[in-house]
């Protein structure tokens, strides 16, 4: 009996560390996954195949996020990025009934009062998006590269404050990232810890 109980520990660990292991790696592929936008329009990841794909966990409600939306920063890097021919996908994730949960009309509309740029606005409500990329904060930021390799994950910046007079000085991870795998040339840092909200599962 104790064997059969110490066995089934065994198992659950097992599983548990699976599902550890299960986050994303920077520099293997990124995991495929298949969203529907605010359109209603169908996305596979795999479909950007040949481009710089950016992905950014957000929640209009934290202030981590109006931090950067609120200041235009965020903005301001999604028009440069896709005037560079690089994806933006911003990954809706709030469960239903938690902060920052949107359908597509609402997402619509945040994007529009916003003034954002991103390429399209992801639904994930199940979150299983989320889980699949171990999305931990909104923002949670990750960049893909033209091969489909995760080429960086973590923190959209350096400076972790939510006050919107951090972010002048601040180093942007993302935009270095997309602009060295623009140049060729290897990412300085490719991994960072989030900063954020916590994502409303």
């Amino acid at each position: 009996m104790k064997l059969t109980f110490l066995s089934a520990l065994a198992a659950v660990a097992m599983i548990f560390s699976a599902n550890a292991q299960a986050a994303p790696t920077v520099g293997e592929m990124a995991p495929e996954f298949t969203a529907v936008d605010s359109n209603g329009n169908s996305h596979n990841l795999s479909d950007f195949r040949g481009k710089t794909v950016v992905l950014e966990w957000t929640n209009n409600e934290c202030p981590f996020v109006v931090k950067h939306y609120g200041s235009g920063n965020m903005q301001k890097l999604q028009k440069e990025a896709t005037d560079k021919d690089v994806v933006w996908l911003s990954i809706h994730s709030s469960a239903e009934g938690k902060q920052g949960h949107v359908n597509g009309e609402q997402a619509n509309a945040v994007a529009e009062e916003q003034g954002a740029n991103a390429t399209a606005q992801l639904l994930d409500a199940s979150g299983d998006i989320g889980r699949l990329y171990n999305a931990k904060t909104t923002p949670h930021m990750f960049v893909v590269d033209a091969d489909g390799n995760l080429a960086y994950a973590g923190a959209i910046d350096s400076d972790s404050s939510f006050k919107p007079e951090a972010i002048e000085g601040a180093t942007n991870y993302v935009m270095a990232a997309i602009d060295s795998l623009a140049a060729g040339t290897e990412i300085e840092v490719s991994s960072t810890k989030p900063y954020g909200c916590s994502v409303k599962y």
